[in-house]
């Protein structure tokens, strides 16, 4: 449901917004740190971005940071971090990687974003050598439509989706929302889960950092959205950020083959919301867990 634009060589989708390969390389080279110094990176944001930085683009910029100081046989299993102020796209992000310990089974590190001479963001994460052990994963939800039964954001917009700021950029992630959009006007609160299936617009290199880095950055789409579905509002009319994000990742996965992910809102209070994340594989094994709590304000009388 996309053709090629003849004269830049991008692929489009039906509304004619870009995407595919190109649109996801972008995003690649966007993960792609400059190294600055030793454990000193500089990362940029594209030139279409929302008001603030994405939170999942500085999650993964700062795991790359990390990664790019463990040895190439240690893989992240778990990432903890806050977001302690909103990151300006305008400018560039230093990410300074702290080396905690180095075992002989895990490495740990620490990461700090920093804009302006003031940290922005702040990441730990710990990652170990590949062993063998006990293994089991929840079963995937039952009854979820294949991705391709489903309309991408582009067949969204074309059939009258107002959409959300998801449809307004170029997008190098295929997203096929199973339910109804959290920023439908008018929607009715559901218990029911927050689902999607989603993967990269393209092929990606054969590099298990990059995979983990991008789940990353997908990990922080629609987790706040778990929490507005639960109540008869849209995601427009509330503010949202995120406050502090975790992650486990349980298996080896491609994020460029179609991931589940299902989100769901267990509390709400004090204008802030958490919401729990898993990721399946379309064989039904559970991959990666997350947690986020957000600023979810209703706006003042």
């Amino acid at each position: 449901m996309s053709s090629s634009d003849p004269q830049v060589g991008t692929e489009v989708g039906v509304d004619g917004t870009p995407r595919g390969q190109a649109v996801l390389d972008d995003l690649v080279r966007l993960l792609d740190l400059e190294v600055l110094e030793v454990n000193l990176f500089r990362g940029v944001s594209p030139a279409e971005s929302p008001t603030n930085v994405f939170g999942g683009q500085v999650a993964g910029q700062a795991l790359v940071a990390a990664g790019r100081t463990v040895p190439a046989d240690r893989h992240v299993h778990s990432l903890h971090a806050y977001f302690i102020r909103h990151g300006d796209p305008s400018i560039p992000i230093v990410f300074e990687a702290e080396r905690i310990r180095d075992g002989r089974s895990f490495s740990t590190r620490r990461v700090l974003a920093i804009q302006r001479g003031e940290a922005i963001f702040a990441l730990s994460a710990s990652f170990q050598v590949d062993q063998s052990g006990l293994a089991h994963t929840t079963p995937m939800p039952a009854g979820v439509p294949e991705p391709e039964a489903l309309p991408d954001l582009a067949e969204r917009v074309v059939g009258g989706d107002k959409g959300g700021w998801l449809t307004m950029l170029p997008r190098s992630l295929d997203v096929r929302l199973v339910d109804e959009p959290v920023w439908t006007e008018g929607r009715v609160a559901t218990d029911e889960p927050v689902r999607a299936w989603i993967k990269a617009d393209g092929v990606l290199p054969d590099d298990r950092l990059l995979h983990l880095c991008l789940l990353t950055y997908v990990s922080d789409l629609t987790l706040l959205g778990s929490v507005v579905s639960r109540h008869d509002v849209s995601t427009t009319q509330v503010q949202m950020a995120s406050l502090d994000h975790a992650m486990w990742f349980h298996q080896p996965f491609r994020a460029d083959e179609w991931l589940l992910y299902e989100c769901w809102s267990p509390a709400a209070s004090g204008g802030r919301g958490l919401g729990m994340g898993c990721f399946y594989t379309r064989e039904g094994v559970l991959v990666a867990s997350t947690m986020q709590e957000g600023l979810v304000r209703l706006p003042r009388a």
